[in-house]
């Protein structure tokens, strides 16, 4: 364009304009939506294959039951966004801070032994555990750790967390300490249920709405019949008030120690015995959902009356 000044004619030069990239996301994930198919290594799928364990970025396999990080990297990609505070009832040997750290994710983590706590703290630097990661040593099942971990949460300045872990002991297949609180010591498998169903609603009442829980969980064998842990829990989450989402259906060779001369031993008793060797676990998810608790609590009463 052109403007004429006395007798000299002056260009005048048009700004560069910035093209802004297009960005559609969902109110839970980072993920561009613009760019779907960018996103070849986040799963969309209900089975998950994992040949090998990650042992970098912090992870180490000295803890025997906890799971493996490449099930936290894809529950962060896709119900996670950066900042956001995840929060596991079972912290374990800590794999969900890890990752928390490793993705720029927030994490609260709940650990009833008080000395795998201290162990685990020792895998975060001073700061991390000032501004990331905080490890709570508690009965997740307690008022106790509710108010612990509320009281976190203000200082996170959030309300809520934004992704709820659950991965309990699979009833008594390992017990992991002497504790009468720790679920692997209940006397029952009902008592197992009831256990964790405390801390699943502990979960649901610490969780922001609409947002995701995942409970990470596998069956056992008892008396020579399949005990179908995962799909009771699943009926405890739905009965506090969680919607099903999925159920993703993981190998457990990511996660496998060398066996060695017991693999023979359980193949020949899953042929003398008529059942077959696990080599899988659920992931399965639920979304909170306030109104469709209420939906839930009108139609029971409805049914009692």
């Amino acid at each position: 364009m052109a403007r004429r000044t006395n007798t000299r004619i002056v260009e005048i030069q048009k700004p560069d304009l910035m093209v802004v990239p297009q960005i559609k996301t969902t109110a839970y994930n980072d993920i561009n939506l613009k760019n779907w198919k960018d996103y070849e290594y986040v799963k969309t799928d209900t089975l998950w294959e994992f040949p090998s364990r990650l042992k970098d970025g912090g992870h180490s396999n000295e803890y025997h039951g906890n799971f493996i990080p490449q099930i936290a990297q894809q529950l962060f990609w896709r119900y996670t966004k950066e900042n956001d505070v995840v929060l596991d009832m079972f912290f374990g040997s800590g794999t969900s801070g890890i990752e928390a750290v490793n993705m720029n994710r927030r994490c609260i983590g709940v650990e009833l032994k008080e000395e795998l706590a201290e162990k685990v703290s020792e895998k975060f630097t001073p700061k991390q555990l000032v501004t990331g990661v905080n490890i709570i040593c508690a009965d997740s099942s307690s008022e106790i750790a509710r108010e612990k971990i509320q009281a976190r949460l203000d200082i996170m300045m959030k309300d809520k967390a934004q992704l709820l872990i659950l991965h309990p002991p699979y009833d008594d297949i390992i017990k992991f300490s002497d504790r009468k609180e720790d679920l692997s010591n209940c006397e029952t498998t009902e008592a197992f249920y009831d256990g964790f169903e405390k801390v699943a609603k502990n979960g649901y009442e610490l969780l922001e709405d609409k947002r995701f829980a995942a409970l990470i969980i596998g069956d056992k064998y008892s008396d020579g019949e399949i005990v179908s842990l995962g799909f009771e829990c699943q009926e405890r989450m739905k009965r506090i008030g969680f919607r099903h989402k999925t159920t993703i259906v993981k190998d457990m060779q990511g996660n496998e120690k060398a066996k060695g001369k017991d693999a023979n031993l359980w193949r020949y008793r899953a042929l003398a015995g008529g059942f077959n060797i696990f080599k899988h676990e659920y992931i399965m998810i639920f979304q909170k959902d306030e109104t469709h608790k209420k939906h839930c609590e009108r139609q029971i009463k409805c049914e009692t009356v």
